[in-house]
């Protein structure tokens, strides 16, 4: 027998010895991927969710669709994901509710360090506080002159439960000493809609969102939430200025099924950072008023254990719990 003859028939045999399933999975991305939101259309995460997504799937050559499922303080479209088939088509767009709900919520329906895994970080937007222009708070003191007088009658809006804006309206209560009613809602748009309707007092924002209605007048800034005048936002003061040092913003990353193959989440992560060094996302994120967040699946995990530390410590301390 000859040689080349003998070696076609090795791989021959080769071949078939594969698993029959191995041998006939087509190339990633075969077809349209799913990347879930869970939370209501309009807010930052969503914006970041498609705009990344949109560059993304052109680099691919394959649709990537954004699936908003918001509800249960983010949970109810975690889960979806984290129950989804681990072939590569369905993510998971989570912020900073997904670090800060394994300390908040005693019966989550997945393991948040076991039945996800981090694929990579996309933006991060500074929190200001803002409040209604009829409140007649213009800076902290203000509100704590006014929470002092009338205690139990101011109230912060929130994303919802364990959200980033809950933590950090929780955060100020415990440093300022006051007392704050907190009014949960699935997500920042209909929260935004009632603080400009001025159906609660104040709420931590991303600034992205609020910046034309401070600017417009519609809401007043009483502070931004950054350890140094922020760079979009530079004439208003920080809450640390006023003697209060809370730091607050919202962080977007990509999660997928835990199973998920390696190959698909290399790629998945080089393709996010493609987009977000390529002129379409870093000239909106620059207008947007949104900081990059680039890296690699490793150094999202260690950020995501870091989130979990910062977030379990500030619900202890104010002894948050919610059941889902």
């Amino acid at each position: 027998m000859s040689a080349s003859r003998r070696s076609l028939i090795q791989g021959a045999a080769a071949l078939a010895a594969l698993p029959l399933f191995a041998r006939a999975q087509p190339a990633w991305p075969a077809r349209p991927i799913r990347i879930v939101v869970p939370f209501p259309p309009g807010g930052t995460t969503d914006y970041v969710a498609r705009l990344v997504g949109t560059e993304v799937g052109k680099a691919l050559g394959q649709a990537v669709v954004v699936e908003n499922k918001p509800g249960a303080g983010t949970v109810i479209g975690v889960d979806a994901v984290a129950r989804s088939a681990p072939d590569g088509y369905s993510f998971v767009c989570v912020a900073n509710s997904f670090a800060a709900n394994r300390t908040l919520q005693k019966k989550l329906p997945y393991d948040t360090l076991k039945d996800l895994r981090p694929v990579a970080l996309m933006g991060m937007s500074e929190h200001v506080l803002a409040t209604h222009p009829a409140s007649g708070l213009k800076t902290l003191a203000d509100l704590r002159t006014q929470a002092r007088a009338k205690p139990g009658t101011l109230s912060y809006a929130s994303f919802g439960n364990g959200t980033s804006a809950h933590l950090a309206g929780e955060m100020l209560r415990l440093q300022m000493g006051i007392d704050l009613v907190h009014v949960p809602y699935k997500g920042q748009g209909p929260a935004l809609a009632d603080l400009l309707g001025g159906q609660v007092t104040m709420m931590f924002g991303n600034w992205p969102e609020f910046r034309s209605q401070i600017q417009a007048g519609k809401l007043v800034a009483l502070g931004m939430a950054t350890a140094k005048r922020s760079v979009y936002a530079p004439d208003i003061p920080t809450l640390a200025e006023q003697g209060v040092p809370v730091e607050s913003n919202s962080w977007n990353g990509l999660l997928a099924p835990a199973a998920t193959p390696d190959a698909v989440v290399q790629r998945m992560n080089a393709e996010v950072n493609r987009a977000l060094a390529g002129p379409v996302v870093t000239e909106a994120f620059r207008k947007g008023g949104i900081a990059s967040l680039s890296g690699t699946p490793q150094s999202f995990a260690t950020f995501i254990q870091s989130e979990i530390a910062k977030y379990g410590d500030v619900i202890r301390k104010a002894h948050i719990e919610v059941e889902v």
